[in-house]
């Protein structure tokens, strides 16, 4: 059981809802009101349902050998689209598809630059990471657009029983895990990661497959960025979506992803995600001070890390009785 991928993250979870449960003993509380389900689990769902989405994509792309540091400012432009075209009088719906085509635009970008130039993804990703941010500012002309339309706010905060933006969330990780693992896509996906050029010997059209994990990226994020601006009701330029790129890259590495790529676990990816948003929560009900919680909450990260180490995983396996002895494995020696 140590040694499984995701007994560490799980083990994290737990400890982290068993927290809260001792500092709050109605924390684990969930009622029905008005047939929607409220409660503090229900919140951390919600919360992190951005953070979610963003590492489904994420995973794709770090299974391919890639990382995408644009996700957060490609969310802001999002929002700010959004906003800015219902604002203007236009309708919620339009602006959403609109924002969205957009962010698949600029996942298009990013996949170019990568796939089709050949420039590193850490380099490619950081150029819209910093342009991105400025273009969502000049679409807000540096203002926080307020808007107050019904349809718009359902995607961050409305209920079918449980929250829209959940329901969201969990339906964008079922279908992917469904079309990777019921087809050969995530087989192909996994084969780029490992090794590119033995893929693109073999026939696998590495270059299509890279450009579009990029675009499914980028729509994740601009999803994403719809939630977390309809949950406030308005577009912030500068701070919506910051440093989620951080959280998501975070979530798939403590699920069990591999930042070298190759295999990649969407259901670690899952665990990863609530165990940030949980984390998140836990700093503020145990009463860390704000200027350490990113202090504390890296402090935790790094531990979950540590313990999903080889070495690690070797020093807390059960060793055999004195008594008996492991078979050793013959050595075979270069010529």
């Amino acid at each position: 059981m140590i040694r499984h991928r995701l007994f560490w993250p799980i083990a994290a979870l737990v400890a982290l809802l068993v927290l809260n449960t001792v500092v709050n003993p109605s924390f684990l509380e969930v009622r029905l009101q008005d047939g929607h389900l409220y409660g503090s689990v229900v919140d951390i769902l919600r919360n992190g349902a951005p953070t979610l989405l963003i590492a489904v994509g994420m995973t794709l792309v770090i299974a391919t050998r890639g990382i995408d540091l644009s996700v957060g400012a490609v969310a802001a432009i999002a929002g700010s689209i959004a906003c800015t075209w219902i604002v203007s009088g236009g309708g919620a719906l339009t602006g959403m598809l609109l924002a969205l085509c957009v962010c698949v635009l600029l996942g298009l970008w990013n996949g170019f630059l990568v796939s089709v130039l050949g420039i590193q993804p850490i380099i490619a990703t950081l150029v819209l990471m910093t342009a991105g941010r400025g273009g969502a500012m000049l679409i807000t002309e540096g203002q926080i657009i307020t808007v107050n339309d019904p349809l718009y706010r359902q995607i961050g905060a409305g209920f079918l029983v449980l929250p829209i933006a959940i329901l969201i969330s969990l339906g964008v990780l079922l279908a992917v895990a469904a079309l990777t693992r019921g087809t050969a896509l995530g087989m192909l996906v996994e084969s780029v990661g490992t090794n590119p050029r033995a893929s693109r010997l073999a026939g696998v059209r590495s270059r299509t497959i890279v450009w579009t994990v990029y675009v499914f990226s980028g729509l994740c994020a601009g999803l994403a960025g719809l939630m977390i601006s309809s949950n406030v009701n308005a577009a912030d330029a500068n701070s919506a979506g910051l440093w989620i790129e951080m959280d998501a890259i975070l979530a798939v590495v403590i699920g069990g992803t591999l930042l070298a790529g190759g295999r990649y676990s969407l259901s670690g990816t899952l665990v990863g995600a609530l165990v940030i948003q949980s984390l998140t929560t836990t700093v503020y009900s145990i009463g860390v001070p704000p200027n350490a919680i990113l202090v504390f909450k890296a402090v935790v990260v790094i531990a979950v890390c540590l313990l999903q180490s080889p070495r690690t995983s070797a020093l807390l396996r059960p060793r055999r009785g004195a008594g008996t002895t492991e078979p050793r494995t013959p050595e075979v020696t270069a010529a």
